[in-house]
Order: C-alpha cells, then sequence, then structure tokens
C-alpha cells in the first residue's frame, strides 16, 4: 500500500518515558524508612485562613537520615503546623522544640517492609503493562500501514528492542527500589 512508511518511534519513546516517569513517582511515594523533606508535600496547614503547605510556614530540613525539622517562621502556628503533622496520617509523632518541630522517622518492620516491597512490584508491573500497550499500539500502526515485508520486520523488530529496552530499565528500577526498601 505504501513504501514510505515511517512510524513514529519519538511518540512511541515519549509515550514509554511517560511511563517510566509515572513510575519513578509512584516509588517516590513509598516510605522507606528515610527522611525526605517531600514526604511532608501533602500535609496541610490551617493557617492564616486557608489551608498552606507546610514548606510555605516554614524551613523544612533532613538533618539525619531519620530526621526531618521544620523550623516555623510564625511561632502562633507552630500549634497548628504540630496538629496537621499528627492528623495527616504519616505515621510521625512531632516533638517541640521552641519554634522548631522535630519529626523522627520510625524505623519500618521487617512485615512493612516485605509489603512495600509488594506494592513496589505491583507498580513496576502497571508500568511494565504500560509500555506494552505502547508497543502493542507500535505494532497496529505498521500493520494498517501494510509496507513490504522486509520493511514490515525491520519496524517490528525496532519497536520489540525498543520494548524490551524499557522493560529491562523498570526491572532495574524495581530492584533498586526493593534493595531500598529491605536495607536496615
Amino acid at each position: 500500500m505504501s513504501d514510505d512508511f515511517m512510524l513514529d518511534t519519538d511518540d512511541l519513546k515519549r509515550r514509554m518515558d511517560g511511563a517510566m516517569a509515572n513510575l519513578r513517582t509512584e516509588f517516590a511515594s513509598l516510605r522507606t524508612g528515610r527522611a525526605s523533606a517531600s514526604m511532608l508535600e501533602p500535609v496541610m496547614v490551617d493557617a492564616y485562613g486557608s489551608a498552606t503547605p507546610i514548606n510555605q510556614v516554614g524551613t523544612v530540613n533532613v538533618p539525619e537520615p531519620r530526621m526531618v525539622t521544620i523550623n516555623v517562621w510564625d511561632k502562633s502556628l507552630v500549634g497548628k503546623v504540630e496538629k496537621a503533622i499528627r492528623e495527616s496520617g504519616l505515621g510521625i509523632n512531632p516533638q517541640l522544640n521552641g519554634t522548631i518541630i522535630m519529626l523522627p522517622i520510625p524505623e519500618l518492620n521487617e512485615e512493612r517492609r516485605r509489603d512495600l516491597t509488594k506494592v513496589a512490584g505491583q507498580y513496576a508491573e502497571g508500568a511494565r503493562v504500560a509500555i506494552r500497550n505502547v508497543r502493542r499500539d507500535g505494532m497496529d500502526q505498521i500493520k494498517r500501514a501494510d509496507p513490504p515485508e522486509d520493511e514490515r520486520k525491520m519496524w517490528e523488530s525496532e519497536v520489540q528492542e525498543m520494548t524490551d529496552d524499557y522493560i529491562k530499565r523498570v526491572d532495574a528500577a524495581l530492584e533498586e527500589k526493593q534493595a531500598e526498601i529491605m536495607q536496615v
């Protein structure tokens, strides 16, 4: 049908990169027992009559691997920040020291670590499925264009190689995340 068929491999790569970016975002949301300033991003404080992110009412620091500190700028908001953290569902018990709120990050137990590795595996499988769906879409584009046999095989092998490469990246990211979670 068409002798000048060109598969948009850039579009396929962009979509597979999107699946990888989504996987990294999901992995970042898994708590590994290490302190991170980003773990407080969803917590909102009732400050000055509106819901305000913690990083807009104080300075968030990570002085130690298992400690987050918040230096609240306005003394009148210290209690509200502490209350917001307690009610956030993070499972962290804030400790007050003047205008500084210290958040010791508890150690994860073995059972919780195993559960988190299973969740990481589910996230990785979702990324693999998304990548395979992009592959299927690429293969469908090739079939619809109906290029000559040798050209069709060349495009199909290119799409398959790209898919295999991205699946390897997902597997490597999963291995790294599981090792991070299981690290005591």
